[in-house]
């Protein structure tokens, strides 16, 4: 009895992974993470009291 094409049909890879290294794919992940998550907003300050000493000035 014959085998039909479909059991001898190799193995199929995913189109979207076929000659893709993982490399290349986490890089990319990383690189839309990067790109599309906003900036943090700055972490408010607490205000200062009257007994805590101003903050030294830094040089330009």
């Amino acid at each position: 009895m014959p085998a039909s094409e479909r059991d001898e049909a190799q193995p199929r890879v995913p189109a979207g992974a076929a000659g893709v290294p993982m490399r290349d794919l986490l890089a990319a992940c990383a690189a839309a993470k990067a790109v599309s998550t906003p900036p943090c907003d700055p972490v408010p300050r607490a205000p200062r009291t009257a007994h805590e000493p101003p903050e030294p000035r830094r040089a330009a």
